[in-house]
C-alpha cells in the first residue's frame, strides 16, 4: 500500500504542478502577491484530483458520503430481507454478521462524518466571510485519506483469496476482535478494517484542526462571536469533540492491531475486555454527538427560514451546544451498566446521562417555539426539519429510559437499543442531512430539484422510519436480542413489519437519488440569488448573497465569473442579514 501511494504521488507530481493555483483558489487573500500565480484551474479529472478549493472538496465529501450511504443502505436491505423468516433463508449467518459489521461502520464512519464535512467545507467559509479554509492543502489531504479507508473497510467483500469480512460488529469487542479462539476473526480482513478505521480517524482529526483554525482566525471583520451563525457554532463544538475523541480511538486500534499481529496483551489479558470497552466508549459516545450536533445546527439554521422568524433563544441554543460537548465525555459507561462495574460508579454515569438530556430538550423547545405563531412554509427542507424534531423526540425519550440502570439491565443488547439508536441516526441525523441537501441544492448545483419528488421522499422516509424502528422498540420490549440472523417464531410478525418499513425507506431513497442526480443534470436553472424568498422575512444570509453575486457577475457566453469576485468566499465585503445581532441564525 505504501509503494502504491508513493507511485500515485509521483504520477500526480509529473502531470500537475500543485503550486499552479491562484492565491484565491488556494486560500490566499484578495490582492495577495505570490511568486507563482496562475489564474486558471485545471479542468476535468485533474481538477478534482488536485483541487484545494473548499467548495470542490465539499462536493467531493458529499459524493463520497452519498456513495457510502447507498452501500450501507443496500447492506441493511439484504439483512432485513433475511430477517423476514425466523430461520436462515438466503444468506449464511456468517455473511449476515459481516453485513451487520460493515453496515454500522459504513454508516457511522464513511457516511455520517463525511456528509457533515461536506456541508462544513462548502458553507463555513461562505458563512463566516473567509476566502477559504485556513489550511487548504491539509483540507484536501483529509479527504483523500477516505477513499483508501473505504476500500480497506470493505476489502473482505472483494473476491480476494483467503480474505474474510470482519464479523466483530461495529463495536469490535475483544476478545473476538483480537482473533482469540478457533473462529475466522484472526483473518486479515479484520486487520484491514481496523487500518481503514484508523485512516478515517486521522482524516477526521485533520479536518477538525482545520475547522477550529478557520473559525478562530479566518472570520470576516463583521463576524464576531456574538453573531457567528449557529451552524458554525456546532461545527466548532464538533471539531473540539473530534480532537479529544478520535485520537483515543486511533490509539486503541493500534493496540488492538499489536495484539493481533505482534503478541502483545493489551486486550487479551485479564481485564482486557473491560479496558477495550472503556477506551472504545470514551470515543464512542462523544461520536454520537459528533454526528448529531452539526445536524442540529442545520435544523437550527434552516427551520427559521421557513418559519418566517429568527431562531428563538439563539444564545441558549449555543450554550446548550457547548453543554452537550462538555457532558458528552462523562457518559460513556452507560453502555457498560451490564458489565458488573462498581454500583457507585454506575450511579454517577446514570446521573450525567440523565443530565445531558436537558440541553437537548432546550434545543427541542427552541425549535418548537420558533415555529409557534410563525409563517410556516411546508417546503421539502422544512418537512425534513419537522421530521427531525419529531423523530429526535422519540429517540431522545427512549434514550432516557436506557440511562436508568434498572431499565437498562433489562433492555440492554435487545432490539430496543437498535430502535432507539436508529431513531437518532436515521430519523434525526439523516433527516437533517436531507433538509440541508434540499435547502442548499440551488447553491451548489445552480438548479432546482423536483419538488413533488422531494416531498414524496420525505413522506416515504418518515413513514418507513417510524414503522421500522418502532417495531424494533416493541421487539426489544419482548426480549428479542439484537445481532442475530435467526430468532424465535413469536418475533416473526414484528420482524416482518420492520422489513416492510425498511422497504418503504428503500423506495424513498431510490426516489431521492433519482431526483438528486436527474435534477442536477436537467433541472430548471435558478436565475435568482434568493430562491427561497428569504428577503421578505429579513432572513437572507451570507451564502445566498455570495450566490447572488456569482449569478450577477457571470459572463453570458461562458458562465465564468469576473476576476474581481472571490470564488471561495463571496465578495470581500458582503452584506450580512444578521446585522451584528446576538440572536443570529
Amino acid at each position: 500500500m505504501g509503494i502504491f501511494l508513493v507511485a500515485v504521488a509521483a504520477w500526480l507530481a509529473r502531470i500537475e504542478n500543485w503550486r499552479s493555483y491562484s492565491p484565491i483558489g488556494g486560500g490566499g487573500a484578495l490582492g495577495q502577491q505570490e511568486g507563482y500565480v496562475s489564474r486558471e484551474k485545471p479542468s476535468g479529472l485533474i481538477r478534482w484530483l488536485t483541487t484545494v478549493d473548499h467548495k470542490d472538496i465539499g462536493l467531493l465529501y458529499g459524493t463520497y458520503g452519498l456513495i457510502a450511504f447507498v452501500v450501507g443502505g443496500l447492506m441493511v436491505t439484504v439483512m432485513r430481507l433475511e430477517l423476514i423468516d425466523p430461520g436462515m433463508s438466503f444468506i449464511s449467518n456468517q455473511f449476515y454478521n459481516s453485513l451487520l459489521t460493515s453496515h454500522g461502520i459504513t454508516m457511522l464512519f464513511l457516511f455520517g462524518t463525511p456528509i457533515i464535512a461536506a456541508f462544513a467545507n462548502y458553507l463555513v467559509p461562505l458563512l463566516i466571510g473567509a476566502d477559504d479554509m485556513a489550511f487548504p492543502r491539509v483540507n484536501a489531504i483529509a479527504f483523500w485519506l477516505l477513499p483508501p479507508a473505504a476500500l480497506l473497510i470493505w476489502a473482505g467483500f472483494f473476491p480476494i483469496p483467503n480474505l474474510v469480512p470482519a464479523q466483530t460488529a461495529w463495536t469490535m469487542y475483544t476478545p473476538l476482535s483480537a482473533g482469540v479462539g478457533a473462529g475466522t476473526q484472526a483473518n486479515a480482513g479484520v486487520d484491514l478494517m481496523l487500518l481503514g478505521l484508523h485512516l478515517t480517524g486521522v482524516s477526521a482529526t485533520m479536518g477538525a484542526i482545520n475547522f477550529i483554525a478557520t473559525i478562530f482566525t479566518e472570520r470576516g471583520d463583521d463576524v464576531s462571536w456574538a453573531n457567528l451563525d449557529i451552524f458554525s457554532w456546532t461545527i466548532l463544538t464538533q471539531s473540539g469533540l473530534i480532537l479529544f475523541a478520535f485520537p483515543l480511538l486511533g490509539s486503541a486500534l493500534v493496540m488492538l492491531l499489536f495484539d493481533r499481529n505482534f503478541g502483545t496483551t493489551f486486550f487479551t489479558g485479564e481485564g482486557g475486555a473491560m479496558l477495550w470497552q472503556h477506551l472504545f466508549w470514551f470515543f464512542g459516545h462523544p461520536e454520537v454527538y459528533i454526528l448529531v450536533l452539526p445536524p442540529m445546527g442545520i435544523v437550527s439554521y434552516v427551520l427559521p427560514r421557513f418559519a418566517g422568524r429568527r431562531l428563538f433563544g439563539f444564545k441558549f441554543v449555543v450554550y446548550s451546544t457547548l453543554a452537550i460537548g462538555v457532558l458528552s465525555f462523562g457518559v460513556w459507561a452507560h453502555h457498560m451498566f451490564a458489565t458488573g462495574m462498581d454500583p457507585r460508579l454506575r450511579a454517577s454515569f446514570m446521573a450525567v446521562s440523565l443530565a445531558i438530556a436537558i440541553p437537548s430538550a432546550v434545543k427541542t423547545f427552541n425549535w418548537i417555539t420558533t415555529m409557534w405563531n410563525g409563517r410556516v412554509r411546508l417546503t421539502t427542507p422544512m418537512l425534513f426539519c419537522i421530521g427531525f424534531v419529531s423523530n429526535f423526540i422519540i429517540g431522545g425519550v427512549t434514550g432516557v429510559f436506557l440511562a436508568s440502570i434498572p431499565v437498562d439491565l433489562i433492555l440492554h443488547d435487545t432490539y430496543y437499543v437498535v430502535g432507539h439508536f436508529h431513531y437518532i441516526v436515521m430519523g434525526a441525523i439523516a433527516f437533517a442531512g436531507f433538509a440541508g441537501l434540499y435547502y442548499w441544492y440551488p447553491l451548489y448545483t445552480g438548479r432546482m430539484y423536483q419538488k413533488t419528488l422531494g416531498k414524496a421522499h420525505f413522506w416515504l422516509s418518515m413513514v418507513g422510519t417510524n414503522i421500522t424502528f418502532f417495531a424494533m422498540i416493541l421487539l426489544g420490549y419482548g426480549g428479542m436480542p439484537r445481532r442475530y440472523a435467526t430468532y424465535l417464531p413469536q418475533f416473526a410478525t414484528l420482524h416482518q413489519v420492520a422489513t416492510l418499513g425498511a422497504l418503504i425507506l428503500f423506495v424513498g431513497q431510490v426516489i431521492f437519488v433519482w431526483n438528486f442526480v436527474q435534477s442536477w443534470l436537467e433541472g430548471p436553472k435558478v436565475e435568482d440569488g434568493d430562491p427561497w424568498n428569504l428577503r421578505e422575512s429579513g432572513l437572507y444570509t451570507a451564502e445566498w448573497d455570495w450566490y447572488d453575486q456569482k449569478i450577477k457577475t457571470a459572463i453570458a457566453d461562458g458562465g465564468e465569473e469576473d476576476d474581481s469576485v472571490l470564488t471561495d468566499g463571496g465578495e470581500e465585503e458582503s452584506a450580512r442579514a444578521d446585522d451584528g445581532d446576538a440572536d443570529a441564525d
